[in-house]
């Protein structure tokens, strides 16, 4: 079985720093955000892998193309196969869509799909190549755990029930107002510092993606509800939960209880995590060059009283539950 770290978090969390933060470490991996998705990284003849390079020109994805070959699997970026909700059945894509919610929901979920044929079948094919590709990725860099930053709730669901992967979990969190003003501008506050390195690469000012502050609170207060039905009966001991506030603050003592969480020997990190080359796909940070670690309040001068009214109204009470006053 192949060890898997997942970072389950909302997104703009901090889970992309976090996952290069780990695979810095020489007994560590990771290429970001597994859950290879088309629709995510855009086109990908313009999306840059964090090593600067257009990505299907690296030399490392090429590399894991001719590892996975080896392994019988055929692989390519663009139907990669390995995102859960990409079955080809319009019936599970809908079963598909909404977030993982509560046990009895869950089941109902479950037993909806096991009527779909197209599921059934794709199910086993995204485990097996789920699988693969995390032990590729670790042959490649000798390492034990491999790093996974997908962050959702419904994809460490079916994770969880890959019985070729060794699951373990990170949970991240973040203030929930920080993160909604992410929502509210992912261009300005949760991508790469060059403006025309953001949107894979390519540069862009992800307008569509753009979110109210209500929208924004509302999709924050959901990702942490789904991140505790997820939780919710898993072995304790296969979980750990840590603020991106305190690895920004702490990085080298909050590093090291990963480390050990993850069965890894502390204290070898490197001072500078981007001396280590690594090939990440997911937030456009991976894109930048430093390696100083900088807390990213901003929300406190940006967020005016009524933006700050809507989100607690909508999301406050989940906020404070998690220390955030």
């Amino acid at each position: 079985m192949t060890r898997l770290a997942y970072i389950l978090a909302a997104s703009h969390s901090g889970s992309t720093l976090l996952s290069m933060l780990l695979g810095s470490h020489p007994q560590i991996a990771t290429i970001g955000e597994m859950n290879l998705s088309p629709q995510a990284m855009g086109d990908l003849d313009r999306y840059r892998c964090s090593c600067g390079q257009f990505i299907r020109q690296c030399g490392f994805w090429q590399r894991v193309s001719e590892a996975m070959r080896r392994r019988g699997v055929a692989f390519d970026l663009a139907c990669a196969g390995t995102d859960y909700r990409s079955v080809q059945s319009r019936y599970a894509q809908r079963l598909l869509k909404p977030m993982h919610r509560s046990t009895a929901l869950e089941c109902i979920r479950d037993v909806s799909l096991s009527l779909s044929r197209a599921w059934r079948a794709a199910l086993s094919e995204i485990h097996r190549r789920n699988a693969a590709l995390a032990s590729t990725v670790a042959e490649l860099a000798g390492a034990q755990v491999v790093v996974d930053s997908s962050k959702v709730g419904l994809r460490l669901k079916y994770l969880l029930r890959n019985p070729e992967l060794d699951v373990r979990v990170i949970r991240l969190i973040r203030d929930g107002r920080a993160v909604a003003l992410t929502y509210m501008d992912p261009a300005g506050f949760a991508d790469a510092s060059d403006p025309s390195k953001r949107a894979g690469g390519s540069g862009g000012d992800r307008k569509a993606e753009r979110l109210s502050m209500r929208q924004a609170a509302y999709e924050w207060r959901r990702c942490m509800e789904e991140a505790q039905h997820v939780l919710q009966g898993l072995d304790r001991l296969r979980w750990i939960e840590v603020g991106y506030e305190d690895y920004c603050r702490e990085p080298e003592g909050t590093l090291d209880r990963l480390h050990r969480f993850l069965d890894i020997e502390p204290g070898r990190q490197p001072k500078e995590f981007r001396s280590v080359e690594q090939h990440v796909v997911g937030n456009g940070m991976r894109l930048d060059t430093t390696s100083k670690i900088r807390l990213d309040e901003r929300w406190r001068e940006i967020l005016t009283e009524p933006d700050l009214e809507t989100f607690d109204a909508v999301a406050g009470e989940m906020n404070r539950r998690y220390g955030y006053i």
